[in-house]
């Protein structure tokens, strides 16, 4: 029996209805799906929330979902400009995305998206990106050749880093390489510019001079735009270099993968944002500690002359 989730439940008993009746933040805005791979693993053990895993089967279905419910499918970078220019697509609209590069987009999400008129946004961590297999995570990823195919089809690539480090625990002169040389790598395979990068891992809102730090390495590394992990949908006058995205898997059932749509879903930003700060000032607090511990005691000056 599948677990409770306190998620769904104020969604649909709570937040979607006080959404529909007006009440929530007014103003359109655009939903920027978040997919990783598609498979059937149930994950087991992993919370509902932070599965990445979407059956092909159920992701067919939220696909149809959006074509009977009048959804386009909108290019980021399109989608970037017109936000910039405190704009909206006039068509109801998302944008989708898949991180990782796994070679399930190619051979599973891609002709889903294709039977619907859909397009998408993939991003790649360049080191698990080949002439031949490679594999992340235990799942494999796409070919550079397979990768040019796609592009040919319509589907855009952006960079999800080199290595898809925790990038927070670097040195910012790593991080630059990671920014660059996987840009870098994009823009040779592919033969044009790739401004549009996706952040690996959780997005450390809670550290604002890490995230102001980061956004200047992507203005400087030539990124015009940044997909993170934070939730909710995107509006005029969002920081391009902070987006939000939805997360969907396997366990959104129309009902729920409707409120992630329409805006239902977005109270969740707000808990999401405090745990994160907590975490981040708990981690802040064992580095100080640890620093201290290992301090070297400074030698103690004799006061008699």
């Amino acid at each position: 029996m599948q677990a409770l989730r306190i998620d769904r439940v104020l969604t649909m008993a709570v937040f979607q209805p006080f959404h529909r009746a007006g009440f929530s933040a007014h103003g359109a805005r655009l939903p920027i799906l978040m997919y990783h791979s598609l498979s059937d693993d149930p994950e087991n053990g992993v919370a509902a929330y932070y599965k990445t895993n979407t059956d092909p089967l159920i992701f067919r279905q939220q696909m149809r979902q959006l074509a009977r419910e009048g959804y386009k499918t909108i290019d980021l970078t399109r989608a970037v400009e017109l936000l910039a220019d405190g704009r909206l697509p006039a068509e109801k609209s998302v944008v989708i995305t898949f991180d990782d590069g796994f070679d399930n987009f190619r051979t599973r999400a891609f002709p889903t998206l294709q039977e619907y008129g859909f397009t998408a946004a993939v991003f790649l961590p360049t080191a698990f990106i080949g002439t031949a297999r490679r594999s992340f995570k235990g799942t494999e990823c796409m070919t550079w050749n397979e990768v040019r195919e796609l592009r040919k089809a319509g589907i855009t690539f952006g960079s999800h880093t080199v290595n898809h480090p925790e990038l927070i625990e670097l040195p910012f002169q790593e991080i630059q390489r990671e920014l660059r040389d996987s840009k870098i790598e994009l823009e040779q395979q592919l033969g044009e510019p790739v401004t549009t990068f996706a952040y690996p891992y959780a997005f450390p809102r809670g550290t604002r001079r890490f995230a102001q730090s980061f956004k200047e390495l992507l203005v400087h590394s030539g990124y015009a735009c940044c997909v993170t992990t934070e939730l909710g949908r995107v509006r005029p006058g969002d920081d391009p270099y902070r987006l939000k995205r939805l997360p969907a898997n396997s366990l959104d059932d129309p009902a729920l993968f409707r409120a992630k749509l329409e805006g239902g879903y977005d109270w969740l930003a707000a808990p999401q944002a405090f745990i994160k700060k907590l975490k981040s000032q708990i981690r802040g607090s064992k580095e100080r500690h640890s620093a201290a511990a290992n301090r070297t005691p400074r030698p103690q000056l004799n006061s008699r002359t």
